[in-house]
């Protein structure tokens, strides 16, 4: 608890000093590029550290949700990737210890990326394989739908699923058939924004984290702006100074889950020793 006191403490503290700015990287998992953008004035959603939990550092994390109470990861990486020398995985974690419950590795051809579950179905995307794998809560796989983008981040908002590609846009899904249901581009100051990852939908908003940045932004999913962001510089130079053996470039800030009955908040990154029980301001 004193621990947890204090790293709030030095969140509150350092917060002001960051300056925000959303600028745009790279799109796609490997490479990254610059964009300028207008005068930021986007709202600065500060953030609460509640609770730290530890995190499997062998998961190299595109996709983090909580459903009926129960932590669900789906991670990258197969044996041609720098990034990771095991197979993509579908995985049930307990969100205490860390420890993991179950596992599924995917095929080695495949990378893994963003999850969700709707009505009992997961969803899970490959980055570049242009597959959708579709399996019951037994991680039985039912089903496979073809994507004809680049899969990156994946949610639903209770009656669509929500992807993102890397771009500045949000796909919207019809769940049983996967056919393309509408594109919403995404907007900072008027200014189309690139590098969108892993999304979570929280009470009407899609939470994105943005590729290799330190930002959450918060998307109004109708119009596509983005109406906040949260910087989460402080818990990442954290992860810097306790795991300094984590490619910078690489394992950085991505996983958002929201558990709906406890309205908790859980964030983590890629290979992080640590996941982080946060609350949002408005």
């Amino acid at each position: 608890m004193i621990k947890n006191l204090l790293f709030s403490l030095a969140i509150a503290i350092l917060l002001p000093i960051f300056t925000l700015s959303c600028t745009d990287t790279g799109n796609s998992n490997g490479n990254t590029s610059a964009d300028t953008t207008k005068t930021d004035n986007v709202k600065n959603i500060s953030f609460s550290l509640i609770k730290t939990y530890p995190h499997d550092t062998t998961s190299f994390t595109q996709g983090l949700i909580i459903y009926k109470g129960r932590m669900y990861e789906g991670t990258g990486g197969d044996d041609s990737n720098v990034v990771s020398s095991q197979p993509s995985r579908l995985l049930e974690t307990n969100i205490t210890t860390g420890k993991i419950l179950r596992s599924l590795d995917l095929d080695k051809k495949y990378f893994g990326e963003g999850i969700t579950i709707l009505n009992d179905t997961i969803y899970q995307l490959t980055w570049t394989e242009h597959a959708v794998f579709v399996y019951d809560m037994n991680f039985k796989k039912l089903k496979e739908f073809p994507i004809t983008t680049e899969g990156w981040g994946l949610t639903n908002n209770g009656k669509e699923l929500i992807v993102s590609d890397g771009t500045s846009n949000l796909y919207f899904y019809d769940p049983h058939t996967f056919r393309l249901l509408s594109t919403q581009a995404v907007t900072l100051n008027g200014d189309l924004i690139n590098s969108i990852n892993e999304l979570e939908f929280i009470e009407g908003s899609v939470y994105a984290n943005q590729w290799q940045q330190p930002y959450i932004c918060k998307i109004d999913p109708a119009s596509g702006r983005v109406t906040g962001r949260i910087d989460v510089t402080p818990i990442w130079d954290r992860i810097k100074k306790i795991a300094p053996e984590l490619n910078p470039r690489d394992d950085v800030p991505n996983g958002i889950a929201y558990d709906s009955d406890t309205k908790k908040i859980y964030i983590t990154g890629k290979k992080w020793p640590e996941l982080y029980e946060v609350q949002f301001g408005n």
